[in-house]
């Protein structure tokens, strides 16, 4: 028999054998076909690859593998997990905080809406003609009288819906309650005009602090400044200059121009009743006290009035009777200047000149206070004629019973005045 050889084709210059015999499909089933042997065959080779592939492979297969942990290493997972959720803790609640805050300004959460009580430190508040309730708040909260404006409106608007606040001048606390704040301004008898007089001030400069204060037109104060007799006050004295006391005034609101200047004249006679001065020494005393306003300080009060008597009561003595206060003469000129020029000291036509008129001037350079009357009522039993403030800044007073002391004095004060240029014009 001729043996049969397989066929062959040509595929692309390489030889394929292709059997003429048909192919047994069996060799490829699966277990579930029945090919038993063959599934054998196929389940030892899958063993085979599997463990060739896990030698291939080490860390796919050692994702999936089981390690022991340590305590140690338990411990700080632990930790750092307490850790981390600590901070996301900690930063939810500052989100939060920052949220609030903004809010909060926004919507002004966190203002402050009233204060308690009736106040701590008295102050004085104005109230203006035509001013509104806004305006009149917003001025309190901004002097700190009240904690805010609004609720100071809110508030009242409920009590007084109809009503508003007068004009004038208010005694009132730091930081008071709106309420308390409301109490006092609407007491109509606490409305009041505000007025402060300093001192050395001169009597025209008087009547427009008054008119300012008062609404009052300063004419009409005018119309009173010679009649002194109206107002209880000596005839020596040539004008009601002195007698305007100075220092702080609450007028009421309806009080005339005469009435407040009957108040300011009253208030002098009390100083002067209470250092014991008789009424025919009214003229002396308010005269001096005046004067050492001018000349000094209070420290030295008592000095310069000590030396101003030695001055007018020893008339044969070193002055020869004369005062010689620049002051006096600057006044009787209408004009304020610590320089006073030797012609000026030389001029008779001015009354109040104490350079060429011995003894005291015709009348006060000014209304003194408390301080100066009580020194020219009780002054300083002294020797001295002589007395030149050295520097006009410090208020530094030196005393001389002699000229030749006095002129050493002078030059230090000349010396200040070129160091200060401006200063002593």
């Amino acid at each position: 028999m001729r043996r049969k050889y397989p066929k062959t084709t040509d595929n692309g210059g390489r030889r394929s054998f292709v059997s003429d015999q048909p192919r047994d499909n069996k060799a490829n089933r699966g277990p579930e076909q029945g090919g038993a042997k063959d599934s054998a065959t196929s389940g030892g080779l899958l063993s085979t690859l599997e463990a060739d592939d896990k030698s291939r492979r080490p860390g796919l297969s050692g994702a999936f593998e089981h390690h022991d942990v340590s305590p140690e290493m338990a411990a700080r997972q632990k930790r750092r997990s307490r850790a981390s959720l600590a901070t996301a803790i900690a930063l939810f609640i500052a989100a939060l905080l920052i949220v609030v805050a903004v809010l909060g300004s926004a919507f002004g959460l966190f203002e402050r809406k009233d204060y308690n009580g009736e106040g701590d430190q008295d102050v004085n508040f104005t109230v203006g003609d035509g001013q509104s309730t806004g305006q009149i708040a917003n001025s309190l909260e901004s002097e700190d009288i009240v904690a805010n404006a609004g609720y100071f409106i809110e508030t009242f608007q409920e009590r007084y819906p109809e009503d508003f606040i007068q004009p004038g001048d208010y005694q009132l606390k730091t930081q008071m309650s709106s309420d308390a704040a409301i109490d006092v301004m609407m007491e109509r008898d606490e409305a009041t005009h505000y007025a402060a007089v300093p001192q050395t001030q001169r009597i025209d400069d008087t009547f427009q602090t008054l008119s300012e204060s008062t609404g009052i037109d300063t004419s009409e104060f005018e119309a009173f400044k010679e009649d002194t007799d109206r107002f209880g006050v000596p005839e020596e004295f040539p004008t009601l200059e002195g007698w305007l006391h100075p220092g702080e005034y609450r007028f009421p609101l309806d009080a005339s121009a005469e009435q407040i200047i009957q108040e300011m004249v009253d208030r002098t006679k009390g100083t002067l009743n209470n250092n014991e001065v008789p009424e025919d020494q009214w003229f002396r005393v308010i005269t001096v006290a005046s004067l050492v306003e001018f000349e000094g300080v209070p420290d030295i009060y008592p000095e310069v009035a000590g030396a101003i008597y030695n001055r007018i009561d020893r008339p044969d003595d070193e002055t020869n009777g004369l005062i010689q206060s620049d002051a006096s003469v600057t006044y009787g000129l209408g004009k304020r200047s610590y320089h006073v020029s030797d012609e000026e000291k030389r001029d008779k036509s001015n009354p109040y000149n104490t350079f060429a008129h011995p003894g005291l001037p015709v009348g006060p350079i000014g209304s003194p206070g408390d301080e100066s009357i009580k020194a020219a009522a009780n002054p300083d039993e002294n020797d001295y004629y002589y007395w030149v403030t050295v520097n006009l800044d410090t208020g530094e007073t030196k005393f001389a019973e002699n000229f030749e002391e006095h002129n050493r004095n002078v030059d230090e004060y000349q010396q200040w005045c070129a160091d200060n240029e401006g200063r002593c014009s």
